[in-house]
Parts: structure tokens; C-alpha cells; sequence
């Protein structure tokens, strides 16, 4: 990274193109992939004023590339030091390989963008949890086995909350599901009262933020994660996420999933540090509510 104050008034671009003594080419890729920064905010016109005692920065155009390939993919970076990233993921996105889709995850893109940034490093992410492909929302990675192996490990320490659109109103404002999943060869879960072979226990906390037009808007916090354990406890309540088919949703307000993995708080792996991150809600979701009920979560 390099910083320049300037001495003169002129159009960002000529000052570039004489103070940093590349080819025109060159400093246009640097402006276009928002490696310049003017008094600290990206920007990406050629023609911005610049005058006497402001400060450019210039960025690696590498990482600044790199960046760029993550937001073409509506892919935020929340978080990221040398231990672990948080990302924000689209609806749509698989977070790690199928049999039937071994490339374009979110897993892939990340890896992708590390390996663009710094080469030499060879940074890798592993995976820490996963996301239904339309689920949207927070998704953390470890940088290493040894930072995946203890955030796995403390998993049901990290506190979890979605925001689910769901069809109809829960019996009360605030509630609790706890029940036995079982997933069929079908990849579909079932809910059991009763403890079986293979069954594993997962439960689910709700709080019910407003309801509109036949429709509510839902907090959830989850104990455990479970696949598809907030689409199954819910709909069991009888308020199916909508968009979820597969669990007897009957609309499509959103046109999508109605989940989105809003929030994550956890204890950093290496410093014991309380990290809380949060993910605003998308305006497809926010558009059904008052602004009253979303507050500053909505997203637009």
C-alpha cells in the first residue's frame, strides 16, 4: 500500500498517471477495481477533483480484484483476520459442493478470492457450518484445521439467530421446539417426539417480531444445527417458512426462502475475544413489515 498527499490541483487520473509513473492502463485497473482511495473513501472516476493536502491511497490491485469477484457475486467480507472470514451469503449460493454442483459454492468463490489476493501466502478457508443453498446470511470459515477443529468444538457456545418469514401466527409470542431429527435417504428431515436410531436432538427458541397480512416475521435462535431444523420445527408449528415447499409452505411472498442467518456472537478461537457479527435483513423480507418491527435491520 502506498500514500500520497497531493501537491497540486488536478483530475484524479493526470495526478495518478505522473506521480505513479505507470502506464495509463495500469492506473485505469487500479481506479476501476477501487484500489484508490481519496481522504479514505474508494473512488473510481478518472476525472475526480483532487486538491492540494488530499491523501491517496493505492491499494494492491491483486487484492482489490479479488474484492471485486466477491461483490459481483453479492458476496460480502464482514469479518476476516489471520484466523478466521465471515462472510454474508446470497440466497441461491450453495456453501460447499453437491454431487450434482462441484463448483460454484461459496466455498470455491472464497478459496478463489484468497488464492487471487496472495498467491505466495497460500491462504486457505475451511469450512465451519453450512447453509441451505437458499438460505441466505452469515457464514464463518477457519483459516486453518486447528481454528476449524475449536470453533467446531465450541459450536454450541456460539449464539445463532435467524430472521424467518413464515405463513400464518405461532399459538404464543415466544417459544421453544424441541424434538428428534431424522433425515430419510430422501435428504428430507422428519421431526419425532421420540428418541430413534439416528436420530438427533435439536431445539429450536422463537420469537415472533410482527405479523401482517397473514404472514410473520420471526427471530430465531437455535441451541443446536440441525439440517433444516428451523424448516422443520417451524413448519411443525404450523407456521411453515415461506417459499419451503418441501415443508408445506403454500406462498411465495418472498420470493425465495424466508431464512437468513442474521447474526452470529462467539469467542475468538485464539483470543478468547467476544465477536458479535450481524447481517442486515433483506428487503424482500422487510418490505412485508413495518418499519417499526425491522428497525434498522432492513436492508434498503
Amino acid at each position: 500500500m502506498r500514500q500520497l498527499t497531493v501537491n497540486r490541483n488536478e483530475p484524479l487520473l493526470t495526478y495518478l498517471l505522473e506521480a505513479l509513473q505507470l502506464k495509463r492502463k495500469a492506473v485505469k485497473n487500479l481506479l476501476a477495481f477501487g484500489a484508490v482511495t481519496v481522504n479514505g473513501a474508494a473512488t473510481r472516476q478518472f476525472d475526480h477533483p483532487v486538491v492540494v493536502g488530499d491523501t491517496v491511497t493505492i491499494g494492491d490491485l491483486k487484492t482489490a480484484v479479488a474484492s471485486e469477484r466477491l461483490s459481483f457475486a453479492r458476496i460480502q467480507v464482514v469479518f476476516e483476520d489471520a484466523a478466521i472470514i465471515v462472510l454474508d451469503k446470497p440466497a441461491g449460493l450453495l456453501t460447499v459442493a453437491t454431487d450434482r454442483n462441484e463448483t460454484d459454492t461459496l466455498y470455491f468463490r472464497l478459496n478463489q478470492f484468497l488464492s487471487d489476493r496472495a498467491a505466495a501466502n497460500k491462504e486457505r478457508a475451511l469450512i465451519v457450518h453450512r447453509l441451505d443453498q437458499e438460505t441466505s446470511g452469515l457464514v464463518l470459515f477457519a483459516k486453518s484445521m486447528r481454528v476449524k477443529q475449536a470453533l467446531q468444538a465450541a459450536w454450541p457456545a456460539v449464539e445463532k439467530k435467524y430472521w424467518a418469514v413464515v405463513e400464518g401466527q405461532p399459538p404464543q409470542d415466544e417459544g421453544s421446539i424441541s424434538s428428534y431429527l431424522t433425515e430419510t435417504r430422501a435428504l428430507e428431515v422428519f421431526s419425532n417426539r421420540n428418541e430413534s436410531e439416528g436420530a438427533r436432538r435439536a431445539t429450536t427458541h422463537y420469537r415472533r417480531i410482527e405479523t401482517r397480512s397473514g404472514l410473520s416475521l420471526l427471530e430465531v435462535r437455535l441451541e443446536t444445527g440441525r439440517k433444516h431444523q428451523i424448516r422443520v420445527h417451524l413448519s411443525e408449528l404450523g407456521c411453515p417458512v415461506v417459499g419451503d415447499r418441501r415443508y408445506g409452505a403454500k406462498s411465495d411472498a418472498c420470493h425465495r426462502l424466508g431464512l437468513h442467518a442474521g447474526s452470529l456472537e462467539l469467542a475468538h478461537p485464539d483470543t478468547g475475544e467476544r465477536l458479535s457479527f450481524s447481517s442486515p435483513l433483506p428487503k424482500a423480507f422487510g418490505k412485508l413489515f413495518s418499519r417499526t418491527a425491522t428497525g434498522r435491520d432492513f436492508d434498503g
